[in-house]
């Protein structure tokens, strides 16, 4: 599976459940998809973590993690139920989101993680939407301030709007 059909996967479930704005309310998806969602003291090390039985599933998330962040974790955690469930019943994602965290996962080649980390970039920041923003205010991303903006807009980490709008080919733009 491609970044694409993660995209893909992540409009398919906003249209499905009819959401159209913004911040995309991540909790609301998980349980129309019958996802609990459950905080926990996970430590430093581990953001997240899915157990699936069936068509159901736990999400934990990392209490001590900024919200921004928890907000991602939930996301991926989804993408990993959409699209991964058939390979596994327990996704561990430790930092920078690895599933059984070792040399391969660290370095970001685990294509799940990829897969997953597209598809909640797609949900929380829809590409329709990124760019309508962009479009609408004429942002100047050489200023920190706008970043933080838009990030702030959509409830995510400057650093994945970054990211976002990099692969979207944004970056630059009104510069």
């Amino acid at each position: 599976m491609s970044a694409a059909t993660a995209e893909k996967r992540a409009n398919q479930t906003l249209r499905k459940f009819g959401i159209e704005q913004l911040p995309t309310p991540v909790n609301e998806i998980a349980d129309h998809l019958g996802l609990r969602l459950q905080s926990f003291a996970l430590g430093d090390e581990v953001s997240g973590v899915l157990v699936v039985d069936g068509d159901l599933g736990v999400i934990g998330y990392n209490s001590s993690h900024p919200q921004v962040r928890q907000r991602f974790t939930i996301a991926h955690e989804i993408g990993h139920f959409l699209l991964h469930r058939g390979d596994s019943s327990l996704f561990i994602d430790e930092r920078y989101f690895a599933v059984f965290r070792d040399k391969k996962s660290s370095q970001g080649v685990d294509h799940r993680e990829r897969e997953a980390n597209s598809f909640a970039a797609a949900l929380l920041m829809p590409a329709a939407l990124v760019r309508a923003e962009v479009e609408q205010h004429d942002f100047d991303f050489a200023d920190e301030d706008a970043l933080n903006d838009l990030a702030r807009k959509f409830q995510v980490s400057a650093q994945s709007m970054a990211y976002r709008l990099s692969n979207l080919g944004l970056f630059g733009v009104g510069t």
